[in-house]
């Protein structure tokens, strides 16, 4: 079922030409994670986000505001495709809970920097390894450690 959702969400996108980073754990599917994936996570320009949420409105299962939870600091919408939930943030300043500082820290989103691999049968941009692993190590949830210990297992 999530390659049926990456591939509504991917489509969505791409008929609308709005650029997009996938992260999270599909990102780290992507460097060697093998774990099951909780939803499908992804990133777009701030000024993209409104029509995002305008094109996928009839699937919105969390609306469209900014959250703070978690661990996490930002912007998005969760929607949910054919039972998955696929939540788009907006790269407008998202910010992640250092756990080692014990403070929020900007979490740059470059659409500039991202590696083209294939998943779920489509051609995925994902964020850098490096920067997947920064944010991953800062948030150190338990899907984190074992993403990134997948991704260096898998380096």
């Amino acid at each position: 079922m999530h390659q049926v959702a990456v591939q509504w969400i991917v489509g969505l996108l791409k008929d609308r030409n709005i650029p997009f980073l996938i992260c999270g754990g599909l990102a780290a599917k992507g460097y060697g994670s093998e774990r099951d994936l909780n939803d499908i996570d992804l990133f777009v320009p701030g000024e993209h986000f409104s029509s995002v949420v305008q094109a996928g409105q009839e699937f919105i299962s969390k609306p469209a505001t900014h959250y703070r939870e978690e661990g996490w600091d930002l912007t998005y919408v969760q929607f949910k495709y054919e039972g998955i939930k696929v939540e788009v943030g907006s790269a407008d300043s998202p910010r992640i809970f250092d756990v080692i500082s014990q403070t929020w820290i900007p979490l740059k989103i470059d659409f500039s920097r991202y590696k083209t691999v294939r998943l779920l049968g489509l051609e995925l941009p994902l964020m850098l390894k490096k920067d997947l692993v920064r944010y991953k190590l800062a948030l150190s949830r338990p899907v984190d450690i074992e993403d990134i210990r997948a991704i260096r297992v898998n380096a």
